[in-house]
């Protein structure tokens, strides 16, 4: 228990600038005290404790605006920055070294009791208010741009943005070990469409207007 919030306080130091010391973290960082909640209450719910278990990721809500289901599985170095209104659902897996930003949704869309929320590969970052709605996997060294919402696979290396998603930027080079937590360098696929179309409108323009004088000159 002591090595895992060891990780934890590391892990935050290590990606967050604003982190300036040990007790700092672990006095004023939500993210590490829902984490060790959560330890507890997956504990519980695996010696079969489920109502004491769900009893006590709500209090883990109360107290830190972080809602995790107790059967949730969370690998190692997790990440909750910020952390209000994150919520990870019953089935979702998470790998190692993952960060989440405040307003993340692990959700799920199946009413049966199956796999229905998604899975995160290791080193994966997923931006503030993202929403990953079903039972598939956000591939390894992925990262989730800030609003998104995703609703289909994704590749290890890609970049996801958009509403659905739309995978961006894949297989990229990438400083070894350097994890990237810039949200506002993010490709805008519906933006750049938005722009390709200007772009031929005025050209469809400046040909019409082509035509219009050589129609004119023709008439004078």
């Amino acid at each position: 228990m002591f090595a895992d919030l060891r990780r934890d306080i590391r892990a935050v130091r290590e990606r967050d600038p604003a982190a300036r010391s040990t007790l700092e973290v672990l006095l004023c960082y939500p993210g590490v005290h829902a984490l060790a909640f959560h330890r507890f209450g997956h504990a519980m719910w695996r010696r079969g404790w489920k109502i004491p278990a769900r009893f006590l990721s709500h209090v883990s809500r109360f107290f830190t605006g972080i809602e995790i289901h107790p059967a949730a599985k969370l690998g190692p170095g997790l990440f909750i920055d910020h952390g209000m209104g994150v919520v990870i659902g019953e089935t979702a897996e998470v790998g190692e070294n993952v960060t989440l930003l405040q307003g993340v949704t692990l959700g799920g869309t199946s009413l049966k009791r199956e796999k229905r929320h998604p899975t995160l590969g290791n080193n994966v970052v997923v931006g503030a208010g993202a929403k990953i709605i079903g039972g598939f996997k956000i591939g390894d060294g992925s990262r989730i741009g800030a609003g998104s919402v995703v609703v289909r696979e994704v590749p290890t290396n890609s970049v996801v943005v958009g509403v659905p998603g739309r995978v961006t930027y894949r297989d990229g080079q990438r400083v070894a070990g350097d994890i990237d937590l810039d949200q506002t360098d993010l490709p805008d696929p519906v933006s750049k469409a938005i722009e390709q179309l200007v772009d031929r409108i005025r050209a469809l323009e400046a040909e019409l207007e082509t035509v219009r004088k050589k129609l004119e000159e023709e008439r004078a």
